[in-house]
This record gives structure tokens, C-alpha cells and sequence, in this order.
């Protein structure tokens, strides 16, 4: 989460404090380590209800705001109630709690795991090796969850939270060493994303600030013209196959108008055999292929179809994107893993919001309102999980989603039964005085 927070924040803000950076990390990883030797003492000190009040006030404030919102209730609703059962579990404490609350992140811990040993082994996406030592570390984590010794599952939410302290505080640090070797005039998506090689940036003038909306548009796999839905996941976040064994990935593109529309897309259509598909998955050098770049959205859409969904977005630096797309378009390969349509529009994105949260008035405090946003962390799994197999359009989708809840909360509206009670309880009131006096 603290890659994407600096992103937002901007090198301007974060760059000059790397020190302060260091030592967050340095006292986190201490604290982390802290809590998971109290976890495994009979006698804890960090008692597990602490916590689920954490989980609780966050719950109870997104449960509120789904009772006065009249936009995106079901989503308020549903953020509420996956943060209000694990709390009351973890507070009340029932018979079994700490057993229960052990299978459920075991199980996690195992499937997240395993789904990152096979996706890297398949993909082989660059530093893959690396991705398979993480797995097999989460796998010992979670053979550490379920396993009762020596606390009888006393120590489960305080180990496992110890330890995702450690790897923050760890990621955070080394984070900050590569902030400080960053040259000054470097974005930071570079050290989140690795958008464009830094020999190539050449920061860009004021000629190129224009005033228009970024707009993402997502053609999902399961779109508009095919089959029905037979695997829902699948079809939403990798490949739908349609009734004559097509398989289609969908598409993802970035308008920024009048002269950027970032849309990458192979110059020669791929196999898309279920046989041959499993094969041009690697992200090796011998599935590069020549590219092109789509004209508009436009001529794109009348050439294919309506995109599924756009996303748009006000607060961006758009000096930045368009001396992106200058540098990305350099080169055209495409690679239908490493270098496809929605890793360009996840790079673009990422120069796009550089520096959102930091242009404000008081960055500090955007700071800790992000941090309090649950869409961000969110959004920073979303992103690691696209890092360690490949970005989709489903999975851009909802990144840009969660991204525009972050830096572009939409004021929440007032539902009408909200606001008659509100109307109802000032007349009363007004009653009220007029008979008092």
C-alpha cells in the first residue's frame, strides 16, 4: 500500500523525506516483530480485541454512510458488513473464536499462496523466481496459522498481523533507500511501476497541459455481443471463451483529448486456440510480437464495439501523461503478458495521479484520509496481484475504480428518507420552543 500512498503523494512531497520514510519502516518492522513475540507468550499484552475495535469503528462508519447515501448503497452496505463480522468475532470472542478466525486466514494464506506459485510458474513474468520464494514463504505462514503450537490459536490475529508489519516495514525501507538514489526531476512511478526506464525521462513542458478529462475505457472479456457467463471469475479478470471456443481477453485503453489515446494491440492478431493460448501466456521474450497503436476511441469503437465501461477522471497531471505516451510509444512490441493493452494503461494511470493527493492545500492530511480509505488498500492488492501475473482489463477496471474513489470521492448524497426524518425532527423541535415559550 505505501508504493501506491507515494505515488499519490507526489515527489515533491515524499522525495526530500526519505529519512523520515527509513524510520517509519525501521519502527514498523520493530513493531511488527514486537506483536509476533507477544503472540506467541501465554501471557499477551496486545490483546486480540484491540484489534477488532479498529475493524468495528471503520465498519460502523461505512455502515452509516450507506444509510445516507442514495449512490453505491449496495457497495457501502456490503464494505460495512465484511468489516463488522470479523470485528464482533474478534471482540466477542465466541466459544471456538480463535480457532474459527484461525482456519479462516489459514485458508487464505494457503489459497493466496498457491495461486502465486502457479501464476508465476506459469507466466514467468520478469523477477518470477523471486515471486515463487514469496509464495512459498505465505504457504509457511499459513502452516504457522493453522498449526495450534504453542498457543492453541491464542496467538493467530496477533502473529499474523506481527508479520504483515515485518514485510511492510522491510518493503518500506527498501522502498526508501530507492527514493534516495531517485534523480530530482524523476516521477515515482518509476520505482512503483517501472512505467519507462529512467535514461529516457526528459521531464515535460508547459506546452503540453491541456484542460481535458482522462477517461479509461474497459472492454470487458464477457462483453456486450457474447455469450452467457458460464465462470463468472474467469470471465471477468482472464478470458471468456464464446460458443465457437474463441477466446477473448478483452481490451483496455486511455483517452486523454485531443492527442493522447493510449491503446496498445498486437499488429498481428494471436491465436486464440485454447490449445495455443496456454503457450503465448509466458511473458518471456519469445512471445514478443510487433504492435500497434489504435487511432481514437473513436475510430476503435466503430471498428469493434462500444466500450464496456469508462471511468473518468478530473485531478490528473496531464503534462505527465502525454510525455509518457511520448516515451511508451517509442517502442512497439507488444507481449500479450508483459507489455499489453492494460499494462499501458496501468502505467499511464500511474503518471496520470503522481502528485494527486500532494497539489492540495494540506498533503499531510489527504495523507491520512487516503490511509483511512479501505479502496486504497484495495487497490494496492489489486495492483500486486497484477504485478505478480499480468494486468487484464477486469482487473484495470476495477483499479481505475477504486483509484477514482481515492483521489475523487464523490460527495454522498442525502437519501430522501433521511432527509424527511431530518425535516420531521426540526419542526418538532420548532414546536417544541414555540410551546416553551
Amino acid at each position: 500500500m505505501i508504493r501506491l500512498l507515494l505515488l499519490l503523494l507526489g515527489a515533491e512531497v515524499v522525495q526530500r523525506r526519505w529519512r523520515l520514510l527509513l524510520a517509519i519502516g525501521v519502527l514498523w518492522a520493530a513493531l511488527g516483530l514486537a506483536i509476533v513475540i507477544d503472540a506467541f507468550d501465554g501471557s499477551t499484552i496486545v490483546r486480540p480485541h484491540y484489534f477488532g475495535y479498529l475493524l468495528l469503528l471503520e465498519g460502523i462508519v461505512s455502515l452509516l454512510a450507506a444509510l445516507l447515501a442514495v449512490t453505491r448503497r449496495p457497495y457501502q452496505f456490503a464494505k460495512a458488513v465484511i468489516l463488522i463480522v470479523p470485528a464482533v468475532i474478534i471482540i466477542a470472542q465466541p466459544r471456538h473464536s480463535n480457532l474459527l478466525i484461525a482456519m479462516l486466514l489459514g485458508g487464505v494464506l494457503l489459497l493466496d499462496g498457491s495461486a502465486r506459485i502457479v501464476s508465476a510458474w506459469v507466466v514467468r513474468f520478469e523477477n518470477w523466481r523471486m515471486a515463487i520464494g514469496a509464495g512459498v514463504i505465505e504457504l509457511m505462514l499459513a502452516a504457522t496459522t493453522l498449526e495450534p503450537w504453542p498457543t492453541w490459536y491464542e496467538g493467530t490475529i496477533g502473529f499474523n498481523i506481527g508479520a504483515l508489519l515485518i514485510v511492510s516495514g522491510l518493503s518500506t525501507t527498501l522502498l526508501a533507500n530507492r527514493l534516495r538514489r531517485l534523480p530530482p526531476d524523476a516521477p515515482i512511478s518509476m520505482l512503483v511501476g517501472g512505467a519507462f526506464p529512467t535514461a529516457l525521462w526528459v521531464p515535460a513542458t508547459p506546452d503540453d497541459a491541456g484542460k481535458d478529462d482522462l477517461v479509461v475505457h474497459v472492454w470487458t472479456p464477457a462483453g456486450p455481443g457474447r455469450s452467457a457467463r458460464r465462470r463468472p471469475l474467469m470471465d471477468r479478470y482472464i478470458a471468456a471463451v464464446d460458443a465457437n471456443g474463441i477466446v477473448s481477453t478483452g481490451h483496455a485503453a486511455l483517452e486523454l483529448a485531443p492527442n493522447v489515446y493510449v491503446s496498445h494491440y498486437p499488429a498481428v492478431e494471436i491465436d486464440r486456440a485454447p490449445d495455443e493460448f496456454g503457450r503465448v501466456l509466458r511473458a518471456g521474450v519469445e512471445n514478443d510480437l510487433p504492435g500497434r497503436f489504435q487511432p481514437s476511441y473513436a475510430e476503435e469503437a466503430e471498428g469493434w464495439c462500444e466500450a464496456t465501461e469508462h471511468i473518468r477522471f478530473t485531478r490528473i497531471d496531464r503534462v505527465r501523461v502525454r510525455h509518457f505516451w511520448r516515451t511508451y510509444r517509442v517502442d512497439t512490441t507488444y507481449n500479450l503478458t508483459s507489455r499489453n493493452c492494460s499494462t499501458a494503461v496501468a502505467h499511464a494511470l500511474d503518471a496520470a495521479l503522481e502528485g494527486v493527493l500532494g497539489r492540495t492545500d494540506r498533503p499531510w492530511r489527504a495523507f491520512f484520509q487516503a490511509v483511512a480509505t479501505p479502496e486504497l488498500w484495495v487497490a494496492s492488492v489489486l495492483r500486486r496481484r497484477a504485478e505478480a501475473m499480468a494486468w487484464t482489463p477486469g482487473l484495470i477496471l476495477d483499479y481505475a475504480r477504486l483509484l477514482q474513489a481515492v483521489v475523487e470521492p464523490e460527495p454522498e448524497q442525502i437519501s430522501p428518507a433521511w432527509s424527511r426524518l431530518r425535516r420531521l425532527s426540526i419542526r418538532r423541535a420548532a414546536r417544541a420552543r414555540m410551546r416553551a415559550t
